[in-house]
């Protein structure tokens, strides 16, 4: 049962779902980790992407790779648009507007006047065929038991693991760059790098735009994974994982995102299957958790394990606590 649980665990952790968060994460580690942007609405750049690819192809029969396009122009608008109000303000008016505007979007994209091109609430479907036409590996399953991954899978893990280890290569270059040491400069304190010459709003605007960037491709990976685009499938506790998993990994760290979202899926689903185990033998009453409560303890005791974290450990587990002091004036 514990060997079940802990394969179960590992399976979620590399799969590609614990692949596309650490991919959004290192999003939000270039927002969050190195500028410290409070960014709270991540998930809207993912949603943004996940309708730029699906849209292109559904809606309007384009290329799936027009479609990616379309999602890195979808995420640079909408980061000019979050950003130019807000940058030159507090640090706390970012993450009003950035989790306001994810929410407004995703009422747009369910809307009824949205339905003929978004789908509505029942979303787009299908339009990931192209990507899964050049899918190498051959149809069946690979692996055995509560670790395993259907063809599908294991061609949309390669091409995410893959954008997971370009992005971090990226992101590890640009912070020994100059332009990194100045957005490192900005996070500490805004006034210094504006008393040195510096235009702090083009470099904000810069380290959001890449950051939204990246999180819209994640966005754009979950579409094609899940072959659906529906849009409750994005909201705010999408960034509220990406903000535990980045804590736990230790934000900016170019490993950390990587590391706390293979941590996180594993806890979480090796809590989830082990608990549902405990339940269905009677090993755990009924009386005490019942079969419908083990998805709300499994996240009860995600909290504690964050709650604990940030207590004995705030900055994660390879990072610095001195990198969760943010200027945020």
């Amino acid at each position: 049962m514990i060997w079940d649980s802990i394969l179960s665990g590992a399976q979620a952790a590399v799969g590609p779902v614990g692949a596309i968060y650490a991919l959004a994460a290192i999003g939000l580690n270039m927002h969050f980790g190195y500028t410290g942007l409070l960014n709270f609405g991540q998930v809207g750049f993912m949603l943004v992407g996940a309708y730029a690819a699906a849209v292109a192809v559904s809606t309007y029969g384009l290329s799936l790779w027009i479609g990616v396009l379309f999602a890195v122009l979808c995420a640079t608008a909408l980061a000019l648009l979050l950003g130019i109000p807000t940058l030159r303000l507090r640090a706390d008016y970012l993450a009003i507007t950035t989790i306001a505007a994810a929410e407004i979007l995703r009422y747009i994209y369910r809307a009824d006047f949205a339905q003929s091109i978004t789908g509505g609430v029942y979303g787009l479907r299908q339009f990931a065929n192209g990507f899964y036409a050049v899918n190498p590996f051959p149809s069946g399953s690979y692996g055995g038991g509560n670790f395993s991954f259907l063809a599908g899978d294991m061609w949309v893990m390669v091409i995410t693991w893959g954008l997971v280890a370009i992005f971090s290569v990226l992101v590890w270059l640009l912070m020994r760059s100059p332009w990194g040491r100045v957005l490192r400069a900005i996070r500490e304190d805004e006034d210094a790098a504006r008393s040195l010459g510096k235009n702090v709003f083009n470099y904000k605007m810069q380290s959001l735009i890449i950051g939204g960037i990246i999180g819209a491709i994640a966005g754009v990976m979950l579409a094609i994974s899940q072959q659906a685009v529906t849009p409750d499938a994005f909201k705010p506790e999408v960034t509220f994982d990406l903000y535990t998993l980045l804590i736990l990994g230790g934000a900016a760290r170019v490993f950390g995102p990587i590391l706390g979202s293979l941590l996180f899926w594993f806890l979480y689903n090796f809590c989830t299957s082990l608990l549902t185990s405990l339940v269905s033998q009677g090993d755990i009453p009924q009386s005490v958790i019942s079969s419908d409560e083990v998805g709300a303890v499994t996240l009860a005791l995600v909290g504690l394990g964050l709650i604990l974290l940030m207590v004995f450990r705030p900055q994660g587990i390879l990072g610095d606590r001195r990198e969760m002091l943010l200027d945020v004036r």
